[in-house]
């Protein structure tokens, strides 16, 4: 690409209004919501809050992040580019949402400390909505960041950085107010595990991290309208990702090949269940990983006046783990499995539990 044609796209788009800036989507599938407990601010944090008042543990964290956040301008070849946010997470290279970089001509970065550096794409994954930038020249203030190794309790006190509607090094808090959430990704795949928080995130924040008081990365914002119900990838899924685009440009993952819903209460009912839990094989794809393995449906009732499909699987564990909801079996696939990996699926069938070997496939491009 002509660089003085990206240099002049680039200031083209740092002229975009707000309200035409990309940033987060909106949020994905969500059981419940959480009281507003948020406190946002775009000033410095030791300006906006004195080390006397009770807002000190938030400053005392901002300032320990903030410095490793970036702000993201995308320009693609419409001129019309997008924004969002990222964090360091190695000597040069920075994670972001792939929402945030795709359809991306070109790609810069700003720490707190530094003008705007040009960056480039390494990897991108659609399914998980995480990237990678590089970026030759990180600010020297700024240090790789940590990511947890395991999801947090409901209710830790988390912080939310990044830049919304552009207002670049911008702050809010509040909690976990969910965990092992389900967002929807492309060709009707989800994104399992994903951290539910009340703090406020908007257009703007999507690749910030949310990080607990320590300074530890809970999870990178995925999705929030600012309406107390906020969404980021886990950082135990970003663990999984980010090192195969860094090395490889892409992440390959694990792929049963079915189509699966809830066991309410009457798909219970129709299929003759003791209870309405574990996960409903509806159908298994054509030439997919479980075709001649599991079993889809062959039949349907009606019960109170809907048609209900009958004679699936009802998938109780894999590899022993329970799987007494969707989203239990979506993270089980992507924490604990990839593509090759051969896993006993217990089912019900016919009226009685049984194991069956299943080899994950590779889930299809998008």
């Amino acid at each position: 690409m002509d660089s003085s044609l990206s240099r002049r796209r680039f200031l083209g788009a740092l002229g975009v209004g707000l309200a035409g800036a990309a940033g987060c989507q909106s949020p994905g599938q969500v059981e419940d919501q959480s009281r507003d407990r948020s406190l946002t601010t775009s000033a410095p944090a030791s300006e906006a809050v004195g080390p006397e008042t009770d807002g000190s543990r938030y400053a005392d964290v901002y300032r320990q992040v903030a410095g490793s956040v970036v702000s993201i301008r995308v320009v693609t070849d419409d001129s019309r580019g997008s924004q969002g946010s990222g964090f360091l997470v190695g000597d040069s290279h920075i994670v972001t949402n792939e929402h945030v970089v795709a359809g991306g001509d070109a790609y810069y970065v700003r720490f707190a400390d530094t003008g705007w550096r040009e960056a480039t794409l390494v990897g991108a994954d659609v399914y998980s909505d995480l990237a990678v930038l590089e970026v030759a020249e990180p600010s020297a203030a700024a240090t790789p960041l940590t990511l947890a190794e395991r999801d947090p309790a409901i209710g830790t006190e988390v912080v939310a950085i990044g830049n919304p509607f552009g207002l670049s090094g911008s702050v809010s808090a509040g909690i976990v107010s969910g965990v092992d959430r389900t967002l929807r990704s492309a060709n009707n795949f989800s994104i399992a595990d994903a951290i539910q928080t009340d703090a406020a995130v908007n257009p703007g924040n999507s690749g910030g991290p949310l990080v607990d008081l320590e300074g530890t990365v809970l999870g990178v914002i995925n999705s929030g309208g600012g309406d107390n119900v906020g969404f980021a990838i886990s950082a135990q899924l970003t663990r999984r990702v980010v090192p195969a685009l860094v090395s490889r440009g892409t992440y390959e993952h694990s792929y049963m090949g079915v189509l699966l819903r809830s066991v309410s209460p009457l798909v219970a009912r129709a299929n003759d269940l003791a209870t309405a839990s574990g996960v409903y094989i509806d159908d298994t794809v054509e030439g997919g990983p479980a075709k001649g393995v599991l079993r889809g449906s062959d039949g349907s009732r009606v019960v109170s006046g809907t048609e209900v499909p009958t004679g699936g699987d009802v998938v109780r564990r894999l590899d022993g783990a329970p799987t007494e909801t969707r989203q239990a079996l979506a993270t089980y696939l992507a924490l604990e499995t990839s593509p090759g990996d051969t896993i006993a699926v217990t089912v019900q069938r016919e009226g009685r539990e049984q194991t069956v070997d299943l080899t994950l496939g590779e889930r299809p491009e998008p």
